[in-house]
Order: C-alpha cells, then sequence, then structure tokens
C-alpha cells in the first residue's frame, strides 16, 4: 500500500544507518542510558538468536562494537559482565529457536511463508546434514545460518541435551572471540576512522565459510556437467554413424 511505503523506507533507513555506524549510536545510547544498555545488548543477541524470522540483526558486528565501547572507561562498562550475559542471550536464544521449530515441526519446510524462507531453511538443513552437530557451533560465526541452525535442529530429531552442549560450546566461543576482538583492538585509531569498514570486513570473514561451501559445491557439479555432456557427445555420434550406415 502507497501510504506505507514511505514509513517502511524510513524505518529502512534508519536501520542501515543504525547498523553502519553502531560504534557512534551505541556509545550516544549508553552516555544517555548507562546501565540499560546492558539490557540492550541482551535483548539483541536474544532475538537475533531466538527468532527466526530476525536473522538481519547485527550479532558479530554488535559484539565488536560492545567490546570496543567496553575498553572506554568512561563508557562504565565491563567487558566481562557483557560477555557473561550475552552469552546467556545467546543460550538462551538458542534454545528458544530450537523449541519453536520442535514445536513447528517438519510442515514448514512444504511451503515459504511471510517472514521465513523456505530456500534460507532447506540450505541451513544441508548444511546441517553435512556437518552434523557441530553445526550449531560453527553457525554462530555464519550470519542468517546462525539463526536457522537452532530452528532446523529443532525441526529435526537431536536431542534436546545434546543440542543443549553444542549451544553452551558455541556461545561462549562466539561471544568471547568477537566481544575480546572489539575490546583490544576497537579503540585502535584507524579502526574508529574506518569502522564501517571493519563492520563490512568482519561479515565479509563471516560469510567465507558460506563462499567456501558454494565454490565446492559448484566444483562438485562441473565434473558431472561435464561428464554428462561427454556421454551426450558420444551417443550422437553414435546415431550419426548409424545414419550414414
Amino acid at each position: 500500500m502507497p501510504h506505507l511505503r514511505q514509513p517502511l523506507l524510513d524505518l529502512l533507513r534508519q536501520f542501515l544507518d543504525f547498523f553502519l555506524h553502531l560504534d557512534q549510536h551505541l556509545a550516544e545510547f549508553t552516555r544517555n542510558n548507562g546501565l540499560w544498555t546492558y539490557g540492550l545488548l541482551f535483548l539483541i543477541i536474544f532475538v537475533e538468536t531466538g527468532l527466526v524470522v530476525m536473522p538481519f540483526l547485527p550479532g558479530d558486528s554488535l559484539l565488536f562494537a560492545a567490546g570496543a565501547l567496553a575498553a572506554n572507561e568512561e563508557s562504565g562498562l565491563s567487558v566481562w559482565l557483557i560477555m557473561g550475559l550475552l552469552i546467556v542471550a545467546a543460550v538462551l536464544g538458542d534454545a528458544l529457536n530450537y523449541h519453536i521449530g520442535n514445536w513447528i515441526g517438519p510442515r514448514v519446510f512444504s511451503r515459504d511463508y511471510r517472514f521465513l524462507k523456505k530456500a534460507h531453511l532447506l540450505k541451513t538443513q544441508a548444511f546441517y546434514e553435512k556437518h552434523g552437530g557441530k553445526t550449531i557451533i560453527l553457525a554462530r560465526f555464519i550470519p542468517i545460518i546462525r539463526t536457522f541452525a537452532p530452528f532446523v535442529a529443532g525441526v529435526g530429531t537431536m536431542k534436546y541435551s545434546r543440542f543443549l552442549s553444542y549451544n553452551v560450546v558455541g556461545a561462549v566461543a562466539w561471544v568471547v572471540s568477537f566481544t575480546l576482538l572489539g575490546y583490544f583492538f576497537g579503540g585502535l585509531p584507524a579502526v574508529k576512522r574506518n569502522f564501517t569498514l571493519v563492520i563490512f570486513g568482519i561479515i565479509g570473514i563471516s560469510l567465507i565459510p558460506v563462499a567456501i561451501e558454494f565454490g565446492r559445491a559448484w566444483l562438485r557439479k562441473k565434473p558431472a556437467s561435464e561428464e554428462l555432456d561427454s556421454e551426450t557427445l558420444d551417443s550422437k555420434q553414435i546415431i550419426d554413424s548409424e545414419e550414414r550406415k
């Protein structure tokens, strides 16, 4: 509807601005709201990991920005408290996502939903089938798949006790690594001046495993395609030879 288009565009612009200047907005929020920053960080990580319809929220970049902010003594934030809270948020988020998938069941793969794309689920399922339980850990470092992996695990047959162990290990590795990266390197002058580029760099690095998987899949398909073309050519040659006779 035309009358809703402009508000949606404005909301999208605000989201992009928040994402691209995450360090500035987070610092401003901390100055104005103090310790409520912990609650905001907890909420974003919990929602990104816990609601399968929210894969677009910043995860890696938020952890990096939070670590960089905590390194500034004027912020009044503790990097240890941030890591502890966000590990809990990530574990609870994945647990919720698992139970939602378990409740909905396999019928979710039958068609597209408004905020839930069948293609994303199928890609995550393929990733999950290849790597098994490790997917829950590996997916923490891959945008989009991070949000869909616990959901697909819940839809499948993985027992919750097994899922929980992978969930905790993945949450600790993800939160601690990106937060400490921000804590130790986020305050460097070069990083501060080019924070938007750093964010894109984090996203790019996070997507490397996906790119590798696509590359491997393409290479596997290519020989099969070449073999099929060769067989087709041989068949044509045999038919031509028979026709000449």
